[in-house]
């Protein structure tokens, strides 16, 4: 049979990185993985007998397809405790993960042939996604000096339909203010196009909070997970808020993509929400790895990086050591057996010159992966 051109998508890299070093493994070899976003704490456990304990009493058939309605009541709570934002939650819209969501909410703003800005480096599914669905990512290449987000300048003659931005980013942990983000609200909604805030790293955070696009503006659609914070990667559960206005398109796509997000899954996620102590517990793991990083990859020779304010990712600016970052990878898993991720996966354009570090595994496996490092570049010469 034929292919499809919008099936015609470019590969997320990092889980290629995943199986090579899968791969590897499998031959014998202990690999340190800093290659994937993925915490290697389980679920909490309140999460996990919650499920236990509901598999025991219930079918766990189809729920609504907006979501179970404590579930998403517990949401809106949510932005309450940590935003002090009064939520309906009639809005919540839970998802198949934050992916589902994004299939969700492109699809419920967007017609085939509108062109959604993103800035660059990003998370590159949301390219593929874009292209999958007959839309057109516009990837814009952020600066520097503005650690790598999106500001109203870059979108400056651009012709777009929707704006998407993610605070703390991927594949950078760097974080938006509250003005910086009120400024690009503002510059996007005057255009008449939708903004999207991609959040799912918060919760995630170190030295300051990140800011919810809800603090700024009711006409926004967020976008965010369990998979992070929550340590709830596989169990494919996520959120989106969305205006009122939008709530029976989103329900109606909802319905006949997905039916419902996983029952299972929900009810999981409504106890992890709970779970604060073990959660907290989480973050402190990722506070010191952060700390290790920072001090550990200029050691080794990565030292052009920028301190990230959320997430558990470090960005490094390898252009020095080399024009080829996929090939840079390779050899350090191939000599240091160490996964890290190429730029390339973020940035098209100038990630040739770009690696990410993930900090998300355990203490101990951080210090095991920075040792090798500086072994590998110190014999590399």
């Amino acid at each position: 049979m034929r292919n499809s051109s919008r099936g015609a998508v470019d590969p997320f890299i990092v889980m290629d990185v995943m199986e090579q070093a899968r791969a590897a493994e499998a031959a014998g070899r202990h690999i340190i993985h800093m290659e994937v976003g993925q915490p290697s704490s389980p679920a909490p456990e309140a999460a996990r007998k919650a499920l236990a304990t509901a598999m025991e009493r219930d079918a766990l058939g189809y729920t609504v397809a907006l979501g179970i309605p404590e579930l998403r009541a517990r949401i809106a709570r949510l932005y309450g405790e940590w935003y002090d934002v009064d939520l309906n939650p009639n809005r919540v819209v839970v998802t198949p993960g934050s992916s589902g969501g994004f299939i969700l909410a492109f699809s419920a703003l967007f017609d085939a042939g509108d062109r959604v800005a993103l800035g660059a480096p990003g998370y590159p599914s949301y390219r593929q996604i874009l292209k999958a669905l007959d839309l057109r990512p516009v990837e814009v290449q952020t600066a520097a000096e503005n650690r790598y987000q999106l500001t109203p300048a870059d979108l400056a003659g651009i012709d777009y339909e929707g704006a998407m931005v993610a605070s703390p980013s991927n594949p950078t942990g760097t974080m938006l203010g509250k003005p910086e983000l009120s400024a690009l609200v503002e510059a996007v909604q005057a255009r008449g196009a939708a903004f999207l805030s991609d959040e799912i790293y918060h919760g995630i955070d170190y030295d300051k909070k990140p800011v919810t696009a809800l603090q700024v503006s009711d006409d926004v659609c967020v976008i965010n997970s369990f998979s992070k914070y929550f340590s709830m990667t596989g169990w494919r559960v996520g959120w989106l808020v969305v205006p009122e206005a939008q709530v029976r398109q989103v329900e109606r796509l909802a319905q006949n993509f997905f039916i419902c997000a996983p029952n299972a899954s929900q009810v999981a996620a409504l106890a992890a929400m709970d779970a604060t102590e073990e959660l907290q517990a989480n973050l402190a793991v990722y506070a010191k790895n952060r700390a290790l990083m920072m001090e550990g990859l200029p050691k080794a020779g990565f030292d052009r990086i920028a301190p990230p304010d959320g997430a558990f990712y470090v960005y490094a600016d390898v252009g020095h050591l080399t024009d080829d970052s996929r090939a840079f990878a390779a050899e350090i898993l191939e000599k240091a057996g160490v996964a890290v991720t190429p730029g390339l996966d973020f940035d098209p354009e100038r990630g040739a010159g770009t690696l990410r570090f993930s900090y998300a595994r355990g203490t101990a496996e951080i210090e095991e992966g920075l040792a090798r490092l500086k072994t590998f570049m110190e014999t590399r010469g």
